[in-house]
């Protein structure tokens, strides 16, 4: 009764008016419209299978405002279909095909929350949370419903047997990784020391979902026998890892042990072990010799060959080892050579090691050597060239001491026998004079060190010494028809004098300083 009475126009003159009760009515009414609204999350996500909660709240509404009834929708292509309905009269009304899952958590005048359980892929999509109320009308908000779908991961290997076929450079898929139906799409990668190379391959699937594979390629050979490949899955911020061993038959790979380079004559117990690589295993060994049959004491047991006795040089040659498989068939040989006497041979290792730290110690040597040398040889010539200069103080070409008077018609010089062992003072510019035997030339230091003498002895016949210079020959005027009364052959010439072509003989000592 009062609304009323506040709402009726009164009139002034010609106009009627509004009494100011009712303008204060309405500017409230419209301040609480303003504020009134609908409260959603904004994007909402879960997994298939999964129970999501979709939260719409009625906020700042007036006690005023009536509350007639909350719709959920949802948004497709334009156009709106109902989900569930409150109504504080009616009641709940949940609508195929969420009859069976969703359902109001605490339905009221301001709470519109729903929970959908089971999530499926058709769910994703645009919802609407709309609150009917008198007489402000509706008010509504959207979210947005996003459905993820976890991809079902697994790794598959080929289907045929890998095999190694000698040469061949085909690529083969050795192995499969695959997520399928996931949503969004995994990425996918391999881990392995295999020397292949991937390929990947994305399928769309109707319902939103997609299946991503990835292939593995590589040329099988033996390297890959027993190797391991993992696919590796990262799906959101989970991670998902599968591994396989590779199984590739190929033919034997051979190698013969048993030589270890120290076979000697009459060593005991000696064998040849063939061994063979290879997948599967060799059904078939054969041995033999490249020039001609196996030794007679040597006997076949299986992949090893036994000699009986001692070692002799019988045994030396080329043993050839075959081994079979389904795949095919390799052979392995070595060369057994037979010594007379035995010896250790050098650990490889250790003559690795060695060879490895001679080879900058040789450079280093070798340097250090090269300065010692040249420091040698200055060295040596410096020595050679003072000695010569300390003992020959004379001029070759004018030869001071001669045998006879250096005029013998005959030719040749004839000389008395000298001594064996001439010495001659080192410092001294005077005229170098052997002594006859017996005498004897050496040097004296007194109490100072520095004064020298010379002691010689001499003849009291003059006439009875065995050389004089060629200055005293022509002061005491002899002439060519004289020669000495003491003259020998040339034959009985000291070993250390060297003659002159002149007829003069000087001291070796002198000549080859």
């Amino acid at each position: 009764m009062l609304i009323p009475w506040i709402m009726a126009p009164r009139r002034n003159g010609h106009c009627w008016y509004w009494p100011l009760t009712i303008s204060v009515f309405l500017a409230s009414v419209f301040q609480g419209v303003h504020s009134q609204m609908v409260l959603v999350n904004e994007t909402v996500s879960g997994y298939v299978g999964e129970d999501v909660m979709l939260h719409c709240n009625f906020v700042n509404s007036p006690p005023s405002v009536k509350i007639t009834q909350v719709t959920w929708q949802k948004s497709t292509n334009g156009s709106k279909q109902n989900v569930a309905i409150y109504n504080p009269a009616m009641g709940v009304s949940i609508l195929s095909p969420y009859k069976e899952r969703v359902s109001f958590l605490n339905p009221s005048f301001r709470d519109g929350t729903i929970m959908l359980t089971q999530l499926q892929l058709e769910d994703e999509g645009s919802y609407i949370c709309e609150f009917a109320t008198f007489p402000t009308g509706n008010r509504e908000s959207q979210l947005n419903l996003t459905v993820l779908a976890k991809p079902v991961n697994h790794m598959e290997g080929t289907s045929n047997q890998l095999i190694a076929v000698p040469g061949s450079t085909k690529k083969v898929a050795v192995a499969t990784c695959i997520s399928a139906n996931g949503k969004p799409p995994s990425s996918l990668n391999w881990e392995t020391k295999l020397k292949g190379e991937p390929e990947y391959q994305e399928i769309k699937n109707e319902n939103g979902t997609v299946t991503v594979i990835s292939r593995y390629l590589l040329v099988p050979n033996r390297e890959a026998h027993q190797q391991p490949l993992t696919c590796v899955i990262n799906y959101q911020t989970e991670r998902y890892t599968q591994t396989t061993l590779l199984s590739v038959q190929y033919e034997p790979h051979v190698t013969i042990e048993g030589f270890d380079g120290n076979w000697y004559v009459r060593r005991p117990e000696v064998k040849l072990t063939c061994t063979a690589d290879a997948n599967p295993p060799p059904s078939l060994y054969e041995w033999r010799m490249a020039n001609g049959s196996l030794p007679d004491n040597a006997i076949v047991n299986n992949n090893t060959l036994h000699f009986r006795g001692e070692v002799t040089y019988g045994f030396s040659g080329t043993y050839i080892c075959e081994a079979k498989n389904a795949i095919g068939s390799r052979t392995g040989q070595v060369e057994v050579n037979v010594t007379e006497f035995p010896f250790t041979p050098t650990t490889p290792g250790r003559l690795d090691r060695r060879e490895s730290s001679t080879f900058p110690t040789a450079i280093v040597g070798g340097a250090v050597g090269g300065v010692v040398l040249v420091l040698a040889v200055s060295v040596l010539i410096f020595v050679v060239l003072r000695k010569r200069h300390q003992t020959f103080k004379g001029d070759y070409n004018t030869k001071k001491h001669v045998y006879g008077n250096g005029y013998s018609k005959a030719g040749v010089a004839q000389h008395p026998p000298m001594a064996q062992s001439l010495q001659y003072p080192e410092d001294s510019d005077d005229e170098k004079k052997p002594g006859p035997v017996g005498s004897s030339i050496y040097e004296e230091e007194d109490d100072e060190g520095l004064d020298r003498h010379k002691l010689a002895q001499k003849f009291d016949d003059e006439s009875k010494r065995p050389y004089f210079t060629v200055e005293e020959g022509e002061r005491r005027c002899y002439n060519e028809d004289r020669t000495l009364g003491f003259q020998y052959e040339p034959d009985d010439m000291p070993d250390n004098l060297v003659p002159q072509n002149d007829g003069s003989f000087i001291s070796k000592k002198e000549w080859y300083v």
